[in-house]
């Protein structure tokens, strides 16, 4: 039995995983960041503890996903903006000392990766991608059973290649990147900005209210969203030919939406690559993709881990 910590910036999912991909027990509570690293540590730590009473088995060690910058080989969250005065919280050396048991930090992205790899969308693919696109848009790459780290076991940020070089400002210093133009945040702005005289938009609409809605301007922005959503993954196809990409993350909810554009930005625009040969396809494991990622990042790491 693995326990299994996703740490996001809103809420924070803990629970018990058997090797097989089986989620035996699970709950969760809001991050409260602010409340700092320490306090999120005594909060893990005891339900930790209450999961592993619930099953009646000891764990063999503990899986932590964290979103944002991470540092794999150290063990220590990286400069995560959901996460201010966080940055170098040894998580897994905190968890070590509580428990005794190994502790595996992952990339929640590469940790999703590693899941869908290993019992969803990527079972037994030579060549796996996987994306998530909710507010933002991230992945990553599993490659004959490995996950693929960059120099200094490095996260590569697929979500920050540059599509549009005038496109939006992002924060992480470019222009017209992938998530400045099709994370749900940038959908939402987009339609917020440009949204006809006359037309009522709730303050704040989210991407996932657009999709609900039925009205000329909301499948211009829908059109729109499958358009750069195909253009990024025409990229992934065109740079790496991965057998298969699954797309996962809450956007995902509404992929029927973007199917067809999606499609048609990809087969106009890898002219040089058999992109036929590519299934794109929705991720399986929904909204337990973290906590069954934490899970796999400490099989990956241990030896246990099967795709």
């Amino acid at each position: 039995m693995i326990g299994a910590v996703d740490i996001g910036g809103t809420k924070i999912a803990v629970g018990m995983a058997a090797e097989n991909g089986r989620l035996l027990a699970h709950t969760q509570f809001p991050t409260d960041a602010k409340q700092g690293f320490a306090a999120a540590v005594k909060r893990i730590t005891a339900v930790l503890r209450q999961t592993e009473a619930e099953t009646g088995d000891k764990m063999r060690g503990i899986g932590v996903g964290c979103t944002g910058p991470v540092d794999p080989i150290a063990g220590k969250i990286g400069n995560v903006a959901f996460l201010p005065g966080w940055e170098g919280g040894s998580i897994a050396q905190a968890l070590a000392d509580r428990f005794g048991v190994p502790v595996v930090l992952e990339n929640d992205a590469d940790a999703a990766a590693l899941a869908e790899s290993a019992w969803g969308a990527g079972k037994g693919i030579s060549r796996f991608i996987y994306v998530t696109v909710s507010t933002g848009i991230g992945g990553g790459m599993v490659v004959d059973g490995r996950l693929y780290r960059g120099a200094a076991g490095a996260h590569p940020e697929i979500g920050h290649h540059v599509i549009d070089l005038h496109g939006p400002a992002c924060y992480c210093g470019a222009r017209g990147c992938w998530e400045s133009l099709a994370g749900g945040a940038a959908m939402a702005h987009w339609f917020s900005e440009n949204a006809p005289d006359g037309l009522a938009v709730p303050e704040d609409i989210s991407a996932r209210e657009i999709c609900a809605r039925e009205d000329a301007f909301s499948r211009t922005a829908i059109a729109r969203e499958g358009y750069y959503l195909g253009i990024g993954l025409a990229n992934l196809i065109t740079l790496f030919m991965p057998d298969v990409i699954a797309l996962g993350g809450g956007m995902m909810g509404s992929y029927p939406l973007f199917a067809a554009k999606i499609q048609e930005t990809i087969h106009s625009s890898c002219g040089l690559v058999p992109y036929e040969k590519t299934s794109v396809v929705t991720a399986v494991l929904g909204a337990n993709s973290g906590i069954l990622g934490a899970a796999a990042a400490w099989l990956h790491k241990f030896g246990a881990y099967q795709p």
